[in-house]
């Protein structure tokens, strides 16, 4: 099984950037990594993944263009940068990898095995 922890949420203001980074066990990542987001009273949502043997990323349609996944395979890391933040990008920020479902776009959140406790981000 796979631990993540992730790291880097805090408080901006909208228009700023932040870069939440999310560390995996010894034991690896998994292909696919994601990012999931969830705020108060709305549903949980995919907001980024990659399969990190090729790269290939996927973004949902609202931070297309404002936000990277990547990783550092070094550092058994997986990073989402996000620019140009928005207060409606407040939530709580998950990672994940085990994905078993729909492969393009793995954004099938039931289908992820493994879950960090997840980190804050609050855009005013």
């Amino acid at each position: 099984q796979v631990q993540l922890v992730e790291s880097g949420g805090g408080s901006v203001q909208a228009g700023g950037s932040l870069t939440l980074s999310c560390t995996a066990s010894l034991i690896g990542y998994g292909s696919c990594m994601a990012w999931f987001r969830q705020a108060p009273g709305k549903e949980r949502e995919a907001v980024a993944a990659m399969y990190t043997d090729g790269g290939r990323t996927y973004y949902t349609g609202s931070v297309k263009g404002r936000f990277t996944i990547s990783h550092d395979r070094a550092k058994n890391t997986v990073y989402l940068q996000m620019n140009s933040l928005k207060p409606e990008d407040t939530a709580m920020y998950y990672c994940a990898t085990g994905y078993g479902g729909q492969w393009s776009p793995p954004f099938q959140g039931n289908e992820y095995k493994y879950w960090g406790q997840g980190t804050q981000v609050t855009v005013s």
